[in-house]
């Protein structure tokens, strides 16, 4: 029996991901939601945006467990907002904060219950590298992220806000996946770009104009089906897809996976050693070996 915890798996591809490890026989699959309409499926309660709630989640979970170890785990959930000056109730930007900080905090405070060849994924973005999208970051500053000062109410800064939390996303399942836990207990650590998908609700709270061009947009991108990005992530999960030797990144392109190079930060061991001690200050946990 396989353990499957994940966050993300009630709505857009994540609810089709959710269902496909669902019906897999062998496999017990826990929702981390603030709601499910699927009751057939185990859930508990799961705020990101309240760093307390995630350790109050993971409390739950280590009860409900009892002792098993988590082979499964993907930290799908996201949120995009319009602009930044959303904050969480810790403070944080809430892009910056339930994208990155609560997933960080996730998989910190759950790696003593991962299991030995654990396959863990993160959901990223190709729009993290500036030579795919105009607005994605060339540098990374957390307290900006974190703390914002950019008064601009425009849609600018929102979106900016987004691609460099994915850009975190990345750095994490690197830094993650050179660590020592990861390393000595022959864990798998993925990071999952769905690409341009169609029916995800991320994108609720841009305002019309920018639904409207991310529409034109799609009539030159390639754009997937919520089916194909959900069918994907499962299958990295699962397992049923195995990465090419030394490969991490895994892009979804017209329905099939691709293993690129992530964007030039992205690789950077500096950037993903910052992040990953920096982020522990900021959720309050010891600096990592």
């Amino acid at each position: 029996m396989k353990t499957v915890v994940m966050t993300g798996g009630t709505a857009g591809f994540g609810a089709v991901a959710a269902k496909r490890i669902f019906d897999t026989p062998n496999t017990r699959l826990i929702l981390g939601a603030r709601g499910n309409n699927n009751s057939s499926i185990e859930t508990l309660p799961l705020d990101l945006a309240r760093l307390s709630n995630v350790r109050s989640f993971v409390q739950a979970l280590t009860k409900k467990l009892d002792g098993t170890k988590i082979d499964i785990l993907i930290m799908n959930a996201g949120a995009q907002f319009g602009t930044t000056k959303h904050r969480t109730g810790d403070g944080f930007e809430s892009t910056f904060a339930i994208n990155h900080l609560a997933h960080y905090l996730l998989l910190r405070i759950l790696t003593p219950s991962l299991a030995k060849n654990a396959t863990i994924v993160i959901t990223t973005s190709d729009v993290h590298d500036p030579k795919m999208v105009p607005f994605g970051p060339k540098d990374l500053d957390l307290e900006a992220l974190a703390h914002p000062k950019d008064k601009n109410e425009g849609f600018g800064p929102g979106i900016r806000a987004y691609a460099s939390s994915k850009l975190c996303n990345l750095l994490s399942a690197r830094a993650f996946g050179a660590s020592p836990d990861a390393q000595i207990n022959g864990m798998r650590v993925l990071a999952y770009n769905p690409g341009l998908t169609r029916g995800t609700s991320l994108f609720r709270a841009w305002p019309w104009w920018a639904k409207l061009m991310m529409a034109l947009a799609s009539l030159f991108r390639p754009v997937n089906t919520i089916e194909q990005a959900g069918n994907a992530i499962a299958d990295l999960g699962l397992g049923t897809t195995v990465p090419p030797a030394g490969r991490i990144y895994a892009s979804l392109v017209k329905g099939k996976l691709t293993w690129p190079d992530p964007s030039e930060l992205a690789q950077s061991d500096t950037a993903m050693r910052e992040l990953w001690v920096e982020s522990a200050q900021m959720v309050g946990l010891p600096e990592p070996a």
